[in-house]
Formats: structure tokens, sequence, C-alpha cells
């Protein structure tokens, strides 16, 4: 691209013709970083914000340390943050720009951006920049450090970038809040629908040794009975350990679970519909995976077949399968483990039952995270197209 080309982005709102202008940062903005002291910290006070409470998806405050009032005025005389300021991290994880809805914290090695009067940049439309890949391509390059990343705050401040007139500035950025808004709104309806599910298990499921569960299908009293998971199910087994990698072709034809990864194809192997597998080596030991279609499965998983498999997979979530784990280098969960677990069940129409609405609630969940999932590839998109 040349240096032409360069002041243009792809995509412009109508009326929009000139070229975008190269700035420095500082020159615009007024760069700061909070403390890089360490404080002495306290188990109530002020909040003190480093690069971990700064997420994707906003600011964080769940995991946070805090401040007596004289340690947080004295960070506070050199970076106070204000609402509509911006942050990102300096340390460790650098990026995650978020713009700020409440001023009452301080912060440590997080860059802070605050708009100047005198050179009208807004902040809505920073925000993006700083989300796009130009600003990521900058922390690719400009980063220091070897496990411990960090970018210097001279740096930030001489980063060059191209920059609209303010009406442009504008538009830019009403347009990705209405996008933000709307993945924001989804989070939260995805949120809310994996704390349902989890409430329904833990009310659908007997919890603490009972054979009743707070909640169930109107028609159902029978107590729960205790049998063995391999009395319930038809088959428990492991998958093959040597598997030939086929043609490219062959490629889509099988997916290929193992403990961590895709490793190859046999066509003399596999096994089709639903079933569950549970991770039996390394760190993954005890994780379940759900799975429809045809798959094949390593030596280093668990197979279970039979009926009713979505409440089979529902219940052993309520175990702790790593409990049945053992070893230190590789940790491994044998599939005759898994056959003499004893947990409680329900007739079979109750087990289908459960599955079923689990099922659907699974679905729905599934629905909602692909949908955001398009949000943001559609936001990527635009963050490709808008920004030179």
């Amino acid at each position: 691209m040349n240096d032409n080309q360069s002041k243009y982005p792809q995509l412009r709102f109508k009326g929009f013709t000139d070229p975008w202008e190269e700035r420095k940062l500082g020159e615009f903005s007024d760069v700061r970083d909070g403390t890089h002291a360490s404080p002495k910290y306290v188990s109530q006070g002020h909040p003190m914000v480093t690069s971990k409470n700064l997420t994707h998806s906003g600011l964080d405050m769940t995991d946070v340390s805090f401040l007596t009032d004289k340690d947080f005025n004295e960070i506070n005389k050199r970076s106070k943050v204000s609402i509509g300021d911006i942050l990102f991290g300096m340390i460790g994880t650098i990026g995650n720009p978020v713009i700020v809805d409440r001023d009452d914290f301080a912060i440590k090695n997080v860059a802070l951006i605050k708009e100047k009067t005198s050179n009208p940049i807004t902040n809505k439309w920073l925000l993006q920049y700083l989300k796009s890949p130009s600003f990521n391509r900058f922390i690719q390059k400009e980063n220091a450090g070897g496990t411990q990343k960090f970018i210097a705050l001279g740096l930030i401040r001489d980063m060059k970038l191209r920059v609209p007139e303010f009406d442009e500035q504008q538009k830019i950025g009403a347009f990705f809040k209405k996008i933000d808004d709307t993945i924001a709104l989804h989070q939260r309806k995805l949120a809310k629908l994996k704390e349902l599910k989890q409430g329904y298990l833990q009310k659908m499921f007997p919890q603490n040794g009972s054979k009743f569960p707070q909640l169930r299908f109107s028609v159902l009293a029978d107590a729960w009975e205790q049998r063995k998971l391999s009395d319930a199910v038809d088959n428990i087994g492991t998958g093959k350990s040597k598997y030939m990698l086929q043609e490219k072709s062959d490629l889509a034809k099988y997916e290929v679970l193992g403990s961590t990864s895709v490793i190859g194809y046999d066509e003399d192997y596999n096994h089709e519909g639903d079933f569950i597998l549970t991770a039996r080596v390394g760190a993954n030991a005890g994780n379940l995976y759900h799975h429809s279609g045809k798959v094949k499965i390593t030596d280093n998983t668990v197979f279970i077949q039979g009926k009713n498999l979505a409440f089979i997979y529902n219940l052993l979530t309520q175990f702790d399968l790593k409990k049945l784990s053992f070893g230190t280098g590789q940790p491994l969960v044998k599939a005759s483990e898994l056959k003499n677990l004893i947990l409680y069940f329900p007739n079979n129409d109750e087990q289908a039952k459960i599955g079923s609405y689990f099922k659907q609630l699974d679905h729905l969940i599934t629905l909602h995270q692909r949908k955001l999932e398009k949000l943001q590839e559609l936001k990527k998109g635009y963050l490709q197209k808008m920004f030179c």
C-alpha cells in the first residue's frame, strides 16, 4: 500500500472524502500512566486497577486490591482517572482498551488517555482505533520484555496514527458504540442463559446425598436410585492408540478428538451419533465433551455410549471427574474407574425428560453464542475497513 492509499480507509460514511492526517497520539491526547510502585494494600478502600482488570468486554472489578485514602490520593496526583478517559494495559497483557464509566479507582502500569479540549479528538473514535488491527500491529512491533511483556509510555505518546476530521470521528465513534452496545446485550443474554442452566443443574439433580432433586417434572416423584455408571449405559471404553493420517480429501469425513488436539484419521474406527468423551490423560484429565456426529477418538479419551446420554452428560457435570485421576506427570482417568462410579439415577422416563430439557437449553445457548460470534466478526471486519 502506498502512502497516498494509507490516508484513506476502504469504507467511509457518505460525504467524507478528505485524507486522514498523520499525527502523534501525544499531540492531541494527554497520555499518562499510573504508579509503578507497590503500595501497601488493605482489605477495603479504593480499588487499584491493573492490566488484569481490563478485558475485551470492559472494566472488570471482581478481582482488585484496595488502597488507603493516603495512597489513593498520592497516586491520583499523577494520574487521576475521570469518566470518559481511555485505559489500556502496559505490562503483561498489553492493550484491551476500555472507556471509563467511573472514577473511584487508581491505576498501576496502565496507560491513561485524556481528551485535550484544545485539540478536539474524541475518545469514542480513539477507543475504536485502539481496538483496530493498526494498533494491534503497533503493539506487536513495539512491545518488549521476555515472559513479562511491556510497552514504554514514551512509545505510546509517539505512536503515529491517521486521524479523520472531527465530524467523521463522531460518526465512526457512534457507529461502533451501537455495535458494542448490541454485543454487550448479547453477552448479557448469554451469561443469563448460562446462569439459568447452572441454576437448573443444581435444582434438577439431587445434591448432598439426597435421593430427591428440588425441582422435577410434576408426574415424577420416585426416589432416585444408586447405580454404577456401567449399569446405566451400553458401553464405556477408550479409543485407539494408532492413527494413520489420511489424504487431505478424507480429512472432512471425521473429526478426531484427543485429550488436547486433532491427531489423525483411521477408517477402521469411528463412533456415530450422540456420545460423551472425557479426556483421560494430562491437564485435561476429567474434562467432559458432548458431541454429535461422526468422530474418531484417540487412546487419550474415554467414550460412553448408550441411551439418554444428554442426561448422563449433565449428571456427570455434577461430579468432579478429576477425583478419579491419578499420577503426577500425566494424570490419568481409567475407563474402569468410570465404570465403577456410583451415582444417583431416576427412571428412564425421567432421564429422557431431563436430557431433552437440557438439550433445548444448550441449543438456545449455542444459538446466542453463534449470534454473538457473528457480531464480533462483523465488528472485526468494520475495524479492518473503516480505519487507515
